[in-house]
Protein backbone atom coordinates (compact mmCIF):
# COMPACT_ATOMS: atom_id res chain seq x y z
CA UNK A 1 0.00 0.00 0.00
CA UNK A 2 1.15 3.40 -0.74
CA UNK A 3 0.83 6.83 1.13
CA UNK A 4 -0.92 8.25 -1.36
CA UNK A 5 -3.52 4.97 -0.78
CA UNK A 6 -3.47 5.27 3.03
CA UNK A 7 -4.14 9.05 2.63
CA UNK A 8 -7.00 8.51 0.87
CA UNK A 9 -8.82 5.28 2.73
CA UNK A 10 -8.19 7.64 5.47
CA UNK A 11 -9.74 11.08 4.09
CA UNK A 12 -12.95 8.15 2.84
CA UNK A 13 -13.17 7.22 6.26
CA UNK A 14 -13.09 10.39 8.18
CA UNK A 15 -15.83 11.75 5.47
CA UNK A 16 -17.79 8.92 6.18
CA UNK A 17 -17.28 9.51 10.22
CA UNK A 18 -18.48 13.21 9.96
CA UNK A 19 -21.30 11.94 7.52
CA UNK A 20 -22.58 9.76 9.96
CA UNK A 21 -23.20 12.21 13.07
CA UNK A 22 -24.59 14.69 10.81
CA UNK A 23 -27.09 11.93 10.02
CA UNK A 24 -27.01 11.05 13.87
CA UNK A 25 -28.18 14.78 14.47
CA UNK A 26 -30.41 15.58 11.51
CA UNK A 27 -32.98 12.68 13.52
CA UNK A 28 -31.68 14.45 16.74
CA UNK A 29 -35.75 16.34 18.02
CA UNK A 30 -35.16 19.72 19.00
CA UNK A 31 -38.38 20.86 19.48
CA UNK A 32 -39.02 21.40 14.93
CA UNK A 33 -40.75 18.93 13.04
CA UNK A 34 -37.99 17.54 11.26
CA UNK A 35 -39.21 14.56 8.75
CA UNK A 36 -35.80 12.91 9.05
CA UNK A 37 -36.71 11.95 13.03
CA UNK A 38 -38.74 9.18 11.19
CA UNK A 39 -36.07 7.89 9.01
CA UNK A 40 -35.17 5.11 11.50
CA UNK A 41 -38.42 3.96 12.00
CA UNK A 42 -39.60 1.02 10.12
CA UNK A 43 -43.34 -0.39 9.58
CA UNK A 44 -43.96 -3.97 8.74
CA UNK A 45 -45.23 -3.76 5.02
CA UNK A 46 -46.23 -7.19 3.01
CA UNK A 47 -43.35 -9.05 5.49
CA UNK A 48 -40.54 -6.75 5.31
CA UNK A 49 -39.15 -3.69 7.35
CA UNK A 50 -39.74 -0.37 5.31
CA UNK A 51 -39.00 2.96 6.37
CA UNK A 52 -42.12 4.95 7.30
CA UNK A 53 -41.07 7.69 4.32
CA UNK A 54 -41.11 4.60 1.61
CA UNK A 55 -44.80 3.88 2.53
CA UNK A 56 -46.14 6.97 2.79
CA UNK A 57 -45.85 10.95 1.99
CA UNK A 58 -44.05 12.74 4.81
CA UNK A 59 -45.05 16.98 5.13
CA UNK A 60 -44.45 19.48 7.54
CA UNK A 61 -47.45 22.29 7.42
CA UNK A 62 -46.30 23.99 10.41
CA UNK A 63 -42.91 24.31 12.43
CA UNK A 64 -44.04 21.59 14.86
CA UNK A 65 -46.18 19.26 13.15
CA UNK A 66 -45.88 16.47 10.90
CA UNK A 67 -48.34 14.95 8.50
CA UNK A 68 -48.08 11.52 7.80
CA UNK A 69 -50.44 10.30 4.20
CA UNK A 70 -49.92 6.59 3.68
CA UNK A 71 -50.44 5.50 0.25
CA UNK A 72 -52.00 2.59 1.54
CA UNK A 73 -54.95 3.40 4.28
CA UNK A 74 -54.64 -0.25 5.92
CA UNK A 75 -50.84 1.00 7.09
CA UNK A 76 -52.49 3.77 9.19
CA UNK A 77 -52.21 1.27 12.63
CA UNK A 78 -48.78 -0.49 11.77
CA UNK A 79 -47.09 2.92 11.56
CA UNK A 80 -48.94 4.65 14.30
CA UNK A 81 -47.50 1.60 16.54
CA UNK A 82 -44.00 2.19 15.21
CA UNK A 83 -44.00 5.86 15.77
CA UNK A 84 -45.47 4.44 19.17
CA UNK A 85 -42.88 1.91 20.46
CA UNK A 86 -39.87 3.93 18.52
CA UNK A 87 -37.52 6.31 21.18
CA UNK A 88 -39.12 9.26 19.67
CA UNK A 89 -41.49 9.99 22.76
CA UNK A 90 -44.14 11.55 20.61
CA UNK A 91 -48.28 10.31 20.57
CA UNK A 92 -49.53 9.94 16.85
CA UNK A 93 -53.01 11.16 16.38
CA UNK A 94 -54.51 9.18 13.20
CA UNK A 95 -57.73 10.94 11.79
CA UNK A 96 -58.22 7.66 9.30
CA UNK A 97 -56.65 9.32 5.93
CA UNK A 98 -53.34 10.91 7.74
CA UNK A 99 -51.47 10.82 10.99
CA UNK A 100 -50.38 14.13 12.72
CA UNK A 101 -47.36 13.87 15.16
CA UNK A 102 -47.23 17.24 17.09
CA UNK A 103 -43.78 18.50 18.34
CA UNK A 104 -43.98 19.86 21.98
CA UNK A 105 -41.61 23.16 22.57
CA UNK A 106 -38.86 21.47 25.04
CA UNK A 107 -38.45 22.34 28.32
CA UNK A 108 -35.25 24.45 28.92
CA UNK A 109 -33.87 20.88 31.16
CA UNK A 110 -34.74 18.79 28.13
CA UNK A 111 -32.97 21.33 25.71
CA UNK A 112 -29.72 21.31 27.79
CA UNK A 113 -30.14 17.48 27.89
CA UNK A 114 -29.85 17.24 23.82
CA UNK A 115 -27.19 19.61 23.88
CA UNK A 116 -24.88 17.10 26.09
CA UNK A 117 -26.19 14.02 24.12
CA UNK A 118 -25.20 16.35 20.71
CA UNK A 119 -21.43 16.79 22.36
CA UNK A 120 -21.49 13.81 23.70
CA UNK A 121 -21.88 12.28 20.01
CA UNK A 122 -19.46 15.00 18.71
CA UNK A 123 -16.88 13.57 21.02
CA UNK A 124 -17.43 10.08 19.73
CA UNK A 125 -17.29 10.92 15.90
CA UNK A 126 -13.70 13.07 17.32
CA UNK A 127 -12.43 9.91 18.72
CA UNK A 128 -13.47 7.79 15.69
CA UNK A 129 -11.83 10.53 13.60
CA UNK A 130 -8.95 10.65 15.56
CA UNK A 131 -8.79 6.72 15.38
CA UNK A 132 -8.47 6.42 11.70
CA UNK A 133 -5.61 8.96 12.09
CA UNK A 134 -3.78 6.78 14.37
CA UNK A 135 -4.18 3.83 12.38
CA UNK A 136 -3.10 5.55 8.86
CA UNK A 137 0.14 6.99 10.97
CA UNK A 138 0.82 3.12 11.85
CA UNK A 139 0.77 2.00 8.47
CA UNK A 140 2.82 4.93 7.29
CA UNK A 141 5.72 3.94 10.26
CA UNK A 142 5.55 0.86 8.52
CA UNK A 143 6.25 1.52 5.27
CA UNK A 144 9.21 3.77 6.63
CA UNK A 145 10.56 0.57 8.83
CA UNK A 146 10.25 -1.41 5.32
CA UNK A 147 12.49 0.85 3.81
CA UNK A 148 9.34 2.33 1.00
CA UNK A 149 9.40 5.60 2.04
CA UNK A 150 12.31 7.73 3.39
CA UNK A 151 11.82 9.80 6.76
CA UNK A 152 11.25 13.27 5.02
CA UNK A 153 8.37 11.63 3.50
CA UNK A 154 6.84 9.98 6.63
CA UNK A 155 7.17 13.65 8.00
CA UNK A 156 5.06 14.85 4.99
CA UNK A 157 2.34 11.98 5.22
CA UNK A 158 2.21 12.27 9.09
CA UNK A 159 1.26 16.58 8.41
CA UNK A 160 -0.88 15.68 5.74
CA UNK A 161 -2.52 13.06 8.20
CA UNK A 162 -2.92 15.50 10.75
CA UNK A 163 -4.43 18.31 8.81
CA UNK A 164 -7.03 15.67 7.43
CA UNK A 165 -7.91 15.42 10.84
CA UNK A 166 -8.26 19.20 11.59
CA UNK A 167 -10.26 19.18 9.03
CA UNK A 168 -12.56 16.29 9.63
CA UNK A 169 -12.50 17.59 13.78
CA UNK A 170 -13.80 20.97 12.47
CA UNK A 171 -16.41 19.85 10.05
CA UNK A 172 -17.87 17.84 13.95
CA UNK A 173 -17.55 20.98 15.53
CA UNK A 174 -19.51 23.13 12.91
CA UNK A 175 -22.22 20.30 12.62
CA UNK A 176 -22.59 20.26 16.56
CA UNK A 177 -22.42 24.03 17.23
CA UNK A 178 -25.49 24.41 14.12
CA UNK A 179 -27.14 21.54 16.20
CA UNK A 180 -26.71 23.61 19.62
CA UNK A 181 -27.54 26.86 18.15
CA UNK A 182 -31.04 24.89 16.81
CA UNK A 183 -31.75 23.61 19.72
CA UNK A 184 -31.65 26.65 22.45
CA UNK A 185 -33.63 28.20 20.15
CA UNK A 186 -37.14 28.60 22.07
Amino acid sequence: MTVKEIMDTAKDKMGKSVGVYERDMQALRAGRANPQVLDRITVDYYGSPTPITQVGGVSSPEPRLLVISPWDSSLLKPIEKAIQASELGINPTDDGKVIRLVFPVPSEERRKDLVKQARKEAEDAKVAVRSIRRDAIEQIKKLKKASEITEDDQRKAEEDMQKLTDKAIKDVDSVCAAKEKEIMEV
